[in-house]
């Protein structure tokens, strides 16, 4: 299966001055809407977030402040005026959203985010305890004024979630208005679509994307090994999610096939136009 075989793009990735004569997969050009590459940032000093633009700003387009770092992140303004001149959108961790709602602060968190100037939002129920029913009134009411990035899975490695369930409540968020619907995973690689020890759960995602055009999933892979999986499946344009800063050129290259893992797998023959496998 592809995520890219109903929008198959000719763009070539820019290539470095004077380094341009490699056939390569087709990267659609930004904003995109497939091939995603979702950046974390824990923490971030504003010196590290211009060092990342500058040297990879054009391979972003999204950036997620993990959990509840951006209550606390004194440079937060500064670094938002950053991402937003570089034209990378930001988005909220979802857990923030979580202490919201258990507090009762929903309706604070929305004006908050409303004063930052975002427009992305994520909305999430991976640690809370949370009515499916309830969850979806909020995605389509903040579907409203925002971009709404949702979250399916649970943070806690010990609970399984039945794979219709995960198809059940992936495709409800998406009607009540969910841009993308994220695939939990942790920070670390190690829950949701992974087993403990960063495994992919192989079977979960065959139901999932059965159901699911992958193209409206959003997969969190930190890991490399588990960034070579989903590519090897989808394709170069698989949206990826929970990726380091340090990881963004090292992940492009697998998905060009410029990285002895996917090199045999993204041969010219079958994927300069930007197919899958």
């Amino acid at each position: 299966m592809s995520t890219t075989d109903e929008t198959r793009q000719p763009d070539s990735p820019e290539a470095a001055p004077g380094a341009d004569f490699l056939s390569l997969p087709g990267r659609p050009p930004k904003p995109r809407q497939v091939g995603l590459t979702h950046v974390i940032d824990k923490g971030m000093t504003l010196a590290e977030v211009e060092g990342a633009l500058e040297s990879c700003g054009d391979l972003i387009d999204i950036v997620k402040l993990g959990w509840g770092t951006s209550y606390v992140s004194r440079n937060l303004r500064e670094k938002l005026a950053m991402y937003a001149d570089a034209g990378v959108p930001v988005v909220l961790g979802g857990t923030l959203w979580e202490v919201c709602v258990a507090q009762q602060k929903s309706d604070e968190w929305r004006r908050w985010v409303s004063d930052l100037g975002l427009s992305y939002v994520e909305i999430s129920d991976g640690t809370i305890t949370l009515p499916h029913e309830a969850k979806l009134e909020h995605i389509a009411d903040l579907a409203k004024d925002f971009v709404v990035l949702s979250e399916v899975g649970s943070k806690d490695i010990d609970v399984v979630i039945a794979p219709y369930r995960w198809v059940d409540m992936i495709q409800a968020e998406l009607r009540a208005g969910a841009w993308k619907v994220i695939t939990e995973a942790r920070e670390s690689g190690t829950a949701g679509i992974f087993r403990g020890d960063g495994e992919v759960r192989m079977g979960l995602i065959d139901e999932i994307v059965h159901a699911v055009d992958p193209n409206q999933l959003l997969f969190e892979a930190p890991q490399k090994h588990q960034q070579v999986w989903f590519i090897r499946k989808f394709g170069p344009n698989v949206n990826l999610g929970n990726i380091p800063p340090d990881e963004v050129i090292p992940l492009e290259t697998l998905r060009l096939g410029l990285r002895a893992d996917t090199l045999l797998n993204l041969t010219e023959d079958d994927n300069v136009d930007g197919a899958g496998i």
